[in-house]
């Protein structure tokens, strides 16, 4: 009887090992591009941006998922870095803190460049396949960091910006976020404002993808309704599995595969099992049932790491995305689906963003309206209500000196 247990226990790690090797096989040709690593909001927190300082070197670095053994170890060839600040800059520096976290994700480029190519295009992801590097991309994490600026948009898409996720966890003037369908929100746009509709189209003419990660399920639906080409989640999983509002119903999902659009699948355990503690089967049972409902052409990665602090076990780094594949493969996965959910179907979505942005000419101009923005520290130059709200001002300053005046005589 034991002889028997023995073999069978033989057989499956044998089993197992075969799986495994089958991963690092196509991944040697088709390595992964994750759509969302927060590294850079490490570097901010860990070290102030500051790359040169000896415990910031990245081939070093042990206190983050990520690092660059790791991610060789992962087979990761393509990688968008979150760019990212908190809510608590809307309407105060926003736009500064932003510039300032998609610099660092260019100087990683330029520290280590036989590790990271910087690019901007789906061309140039392959080129860094072919050489060997991890294609590094930008995602700017939450429409806060524009500060409701069509102009501001135009900027960062010529500094690299390649997608921009709608909202972080607050609304902007324009889109509503996720904690309004948890009741934490007052819903103010009640999906996507005028406005909101009118930067979508401007997002499709520069060919910054759309990411509805962190958004209302009313501003998922609008946008998929509006944007001209495909939209992303560049880091949310299924809500039929964990019914957590970061996460994407099943009637989203269809919109998802009408539109062939793409949801890359997040790890943090509260996503994934809707509590502390999850496991690398379920993240495949997210992919298993997103490729089911969307489409094996849905379905992608976004780990989300180094932005949350509770992963699956057997997913704790960047190193073991080749775990999950074998997993994958255990469960009958085809190779071209693998493929597809470890780069092919990232890759034909920007694409597909690319060709409707080549066919699009004019830019959208009218910004917002003066009196959907917020912020007492805001100049009003351009719109046509400030010269009203100059007069305004001067007609109370006045007011009040008459009045000082007679109770001086007083």
């Amino acid at each position: 009887m034991v002889i028997i247990w023995w073999f069978w226990s033989l057989l499956a790690i044998c089993a197992s090992d075969s799986f495994r090797d089958q991963a690092v096989a196509i991944m040697r040709t088709t390595p992964v591009i994750d759509g969302h690593n927060d590294l850079p909001w490490q570097l901010l927190n860990l070290f102030n941006n500051q790359l040169l300082r000896p415990d910031a070197d990245l081939n070093k670095l042990a206190q983050t998922h990520t690092n660059i053994p790791k991610l060789k170890a992962g087979f990761v060839g393509g990688q968008f870095w979150s760019a990212y600040m908190p809510c608590d800059t809307q309407n105060k520096d926003a736009v500064k803190r932003i510039l300032e976290q998609m610099d660092v994700i260019h100087r990683m480029c330029q520290l280590y460049p036989e590790t990271f190519m910087c690019v901007t295009n789906s061309s140039d992801i392959l080129q860094a396949f072919r050489r060997g590097k991890v294609a590094s991309l930008i995602g700017v994490e939450g429409g806060h960091l524009i500060d409701s600026s069509l102009g501001v948009l135009r900027t960062l898409y010529h500094l690299g910006m390649r997608y921009l996720t709608l909202t972080h966890n607050c609304n902007t003037p324009w889109a509503d976020n996720w904690l309004v369908d948890r009741g934490d929100d007052e819903a103010e746009s009640h999906g996507l404002s005028p406005f909101g509709k009118r930067l979508l189209n401007e997002m499709n003419r520069l060919g910054v993808m759309i990411d509805l990660s962190h958004v209302s399920v009313a501003t998922m639906k609008d946008a998929l309704q509006i944007s001209r080409a495909p939209v992303i989640f560049s880091h949310s999983s299924a809500y039929s599995l964990c019914p957590h509002r970061r996460n994407v119903p099943d009637d989203v999902l269809q919109l998802v595969k009408n539109t062939s659009s793409l949801v890359m699948v997040n790890f943090f355990s509260n996503f994934v099992s809707c509590s502390d503690s999850a496991t690398l089967p379920q993240v495949a049972d997210h992919l298993d049932h997103i490729k089911k409902v969307a489409g094996a052409g849905a379905v992608g990665l976004g780990g989300d790491y180094d932005g949350v602090t509770m992963l699956p076990v057997g997913l704790e780094d960047v190193s073991k995305y080749p775990d999950l594949i074998a997993e994958l493969l255990r469960r009958n996965w085809t190779e071209t689906e693998v493929r597809g959910l470890l780069a092919d179907d990232v890759l034909r979505v920007f694409s597909e963003v690319e060709q409707v942005s080549n066919n699009m000419q004019s830019p959208e101009e009218v910004p917002i309206t003066l009196k959907e923005l917020d912020g007492s520290c805001r100049t009003y130059y351009g719109y046509s209500q400030a010269h009203s709200i100059h007069l305004k001002t001067g007609a109370l300053v006045a007011s009040l000196a008459s009045l000082l005046f007679r109770l001086h005589l007083l």
